[in-house]
């Protein structure tokens, strides 16, 4: 990573530094990151161990912040004691979101009637806690739209995480009320569905995202993804909207600090 850099200011909105190929080296990672212009993060969790994880980091790391959900794949495992645990959690002042929740389809590792009860009682104490919801979806877009509607989660907040629908979904989920975010998928030359919904996105609803160790963006597809790569998502939507990536990179990260508030201990939780 010897590259020509422009002075960036960017915010990784969804990573996994608390993963297992991560955590053992995190002040390498987040050196690197920062080299790029990566200068916050959000650490996503996804079941008992990540979720723990990313509390921890968000401890020990002022830059990087906590989101923490039961992920559909672990849905299976989620029962009452997980449920306190989560509020519990919560209720952490280094905590900024929920998530990543939502319906996955792709794998099926936990049952879809058990994914989507999960969902939805999570959307229920997101409400309840008025905290913003990180999204995951992989082929259920009409009932993971359908659940969020229901949930009204116009009053709450979120954003559709490494956004994968075409344009049309694109504008069902910006008229929901929920942003939408960006990964490595978008710099992808045959990622034609993606590159319309980017088009479509206005600037004030628009985020980036490494979902590190997944996804990389070129140029270094293939290899592992890490946050530091972010800068290069920015570059890749920065060509595709006709935009500087100064304006994308500002544009995403007011976005990312606007959704994911840092909270205040006077603040009632």
């Amino acid at each position: 990573m010897t590259d020509q850099l422009l002075p960036l200011r960017i915010y990784d909105s969804h990573t996994h530094l608390n993963d297992d190929c991560f955590y053992g080296d995190v002040p390498a990672y987040l050196a690197r990151a920062r080299h790029y212009g990566v200068v916050e993060m959000n650490m996503v969790g996804s079941n008992e161990q990540l979720n723990t994880r990313a509390l921890k980091l968000a401890h020990q790391y002022p830059e990087l912040h906590a989101v923490v959900g039961w992920h559909p794949e672990d849905a299976k495992d989620y029962d009452s004691a997980h449920r306190q645990q989560l509020v519990r959690q919560l209720a952490d002042l280094a905590v900024v979101g929920i998530g990543e929740i939502g319906l996955d389809y792709h794998w099926d590792t936990s049952p879809r009637e058990v994914q989507k009860r999960v969902f939805q009682d999570q959307l229920v104490i997101g409400r309840q806690m008025h905290l913003p919801v990180s999204i995951h979806c992989r082929e259920a877009l009409p009932e993971t739209y359908e659940l969020l509607r229901q949930a009204h989660v116009e009053d709450f907040g979120g954003v559709m995480h490494s956004f994968a629908g075409d344009a049309e979904w694109a504008q069902k989920f910006l008229d929901l009320g929920m942003s939408l975010s960006y990964s490595g998928v978008v710099s992808f030359h045959r990622a034609e569905d993606v590159h319309a919904a980017a088009k479509v996105t206005p600037l004030d609803r628009l985020m980036v995202e490494t979902d590190a160790p997944y996804l990389t963006p070129m140029p270094y597809r293939g290899k592992q993804n890490e946050p530091a790569f972010t800068y290069y998502t920015v570059l890749a939507l920065s060509d595709l909207l006709g935009e500087t990536p100064q304006t994308v990179a500002a544009a995403s990260f007011a976005n990312a600090r606007r959704l994911f508030k840092k909270r205040e201990p006077h603040e009632e939780d």
